[in-house]
């Protein structure tokens, strides 16, 4: 279970209409723009302010306290600190007034409690335990090297560190600590990280009473308010089909104060001969999943949910996660796969066709 890095979602109206002219009767309304490199791609902020106020430091150093907390890449972060940990690992408990001004352990526990609730929903079927074997398969953090002979014996040895109910999460006085059932348990947040960093900049933005943006990282997308323009945001789905151009669009859809993110294998995979390997690994067989669905995009109110729940669905497959999405309060699904035939097509939740464009 790794998350493509690559942005599958193109804020189509990010930098063209949000500066364009207001239709007539709109509020007139100043809307600016700034963007950034984060979590091994780019952030971009569109928002309007009467104050008009650079609101850019404080974003940055929001998204460097998120980065101390749950990237791999980091090795003094709390993940890594985590991931090399002897049994049991401390975690800092603080009291903040809110969650962007957080600086101990909050962002940590944070993810690893949403990962908790999607775990349960999916039956474990989105597992962050699998960080050993997105190590192995050269999706990780280690050194990028493809694997051109799988060892069966080496992937089954990894499958002991995989399962989220080998973690115990343990409060004592105000005191939180993490126990492995095993020391080679590791821990991966790239699923569902960089939803939730949408999510805090979003209540940054409201914190400091702004009404209307749109944040983007990666292609991970939350949206409140309307655009200059006086309408609900739009995002295109990419089309998904190996190389096929970034700027390509499947599908579009319209945005009501809700937040989307979209998963795929297209983009971020590598062949070895005739076998090609996705960073989608499935936590119940240890190898990266392969199925007829390209793509799965997912409308939540929340931006993390909707990472999360992305990637769950490429692991589930067309018609498990399309079940899964109809259950699911608040998460809408538009999965695009593959046909018999080899052409596109999607199939989609029956709440999602009110987000959908013509």
């Amino acid at each position: 279970m790794k998350k493509n890095a690559l942005s599958l979602l193109i804020p189509i109206l990010l930098w063209g209409s949000a500066c364009g002219p207001a239709e007539p009767g709109q509020h007139q309304l100043r809307y600016k723009k700034f963007s950034g490199p984060t979590m091994g791609t780019r952030y971009n902020v569109t928002y309007s302010d009467t104050l008009a106020r650079e609101l850019q430091p404080e974003v940055d150093q929001l998204l460097l306290d998120i980065n101390q907390e749950v990237s791999t890449y980091i090795d003094s972060s709390v993940i890594s600190q985590f991931n090399q940990s002897p049994d049991p690992f401390a975690l800092e408990d603080k009291l903040y007034t809110s969650s962007f001004e957080a600086t101990g352990d909050f962002h940590f526990r944070n993810n690893y409690g949403f990962a908790v609730e999607v775990y349960k929903k999916t039956r474990g079927l989105f597992d962050p335990t699998v960080m050993p074997l997105v190590n192995y398969w050269g999706f990780g953090y280690t050194e990028k090297k493809a694997v051109t002979a799988v060892d069966s014996v080496v992937v089954d040895s990894l499958m002991q560190l995989v399962g989220f109910d080998k973690l115990a999460y343990l409060t004592d006085q105000g005191n939180y600590r993490l126990r492995k059932s095993h020391p080679g348990i590791q821990l991966d947040f790239s699923a569902l990280a960089k939803g939730y960093a949408v999510d805090e900049i979003g209540r940054l933005l409201e914190s400091r009473g702004i009404r209307n943006y749109l944040v983007d990282i990666g292609g991970e997308v939350r949206t409140r308010g309307k655009n200059q323009r006086g309408d609900w945001w739009r995002l295109g789905i990419s089309l998904p089909e190996e190389g096929a151009d970034m700027k390509a669009i499947f599908s579009t859809v319209q945005l009501d104060n809700r937040a989307m993110a979209t998963s795929g294998n297209y983009r971020n995979y590598y062949r070895v001969g005739e076998a090609s390997y996705a960073h989608t690994i499935n936590p119940r067989t240890g190898y990266p999943e392969k199925s007829t669905l390209l793509s799965a995009s997912v409308v939540a109110e929340s931006c993390i949910l909707a990472d999360a729940y992305a990637t769950a669905f490429m692991v589930m497959g067309l018609d498990s996660a399309l079940v899964l999405a109809q259950d699911l309060e608040g998460v809408e699904a538009y999965l695009i796969y593959s046909t018999e035939t080899g052409e596109l097509a999607a199939r989609s939740t029956d709440g999602m066709k009110a987000f959908l464009q013509k």
